[in-house]
């Protein structure tokens, strides 16, 4: 039905930047909120940044200045470009899509399989 794919992870160091992509596939009308959370080794999974359909963006206090969320309507797809990367920005980033229409009807939530992101210091 719907597949979301993540790409974009990997190592960098310090103050370094990189840029995470979410695509998600299928026949996908439309997407209400599109999101990115991060789960580090030993602790819960947190919302890092949230977008609307209409583009209003939200951040988690320790990312707010560095982390910019994007999304593309037409192409289904959502952005978080990364910089100033600290180490505690290490975790798994998933991508997360809420409220999609398609030929399937109507799915309220679906989560990417994850991208590791390390920052070295």
């Amino acid at each position: 039905q719907v597949q979301l794919v993540e790409s974009g992870g990997g190592l960098v160091q310090t103050g370094g930047s990189l840029r995470l992509s979410c695509g998600a596939s299928g026949s996908i009308f439309s997407i209400n909120d599109m999101a990115w959370y991060r789960q580090a080794p030993g602790k819960q999974r947190e919302l890092v940044a949230h977008i609307t359909s209409g583009g209003s963006t939200t951040y988690v206090d320790s990312v707010k200045g560095r982390f910019t969320i994007s999304r593309d309507n037409a192409r289904n797809t959502v952005a978080l470009q990364m910089n100033s990367l600290k180490s505690e920005d290490t975790a798994v980033y998933y991508c997360y899509a809420q409220g999609l229409r398609g030929s399937f009807g109507y799915i309220t939530g679906s989560w990417g399989q994850g991208t590791q992101v390390t920052v070295s210091s």
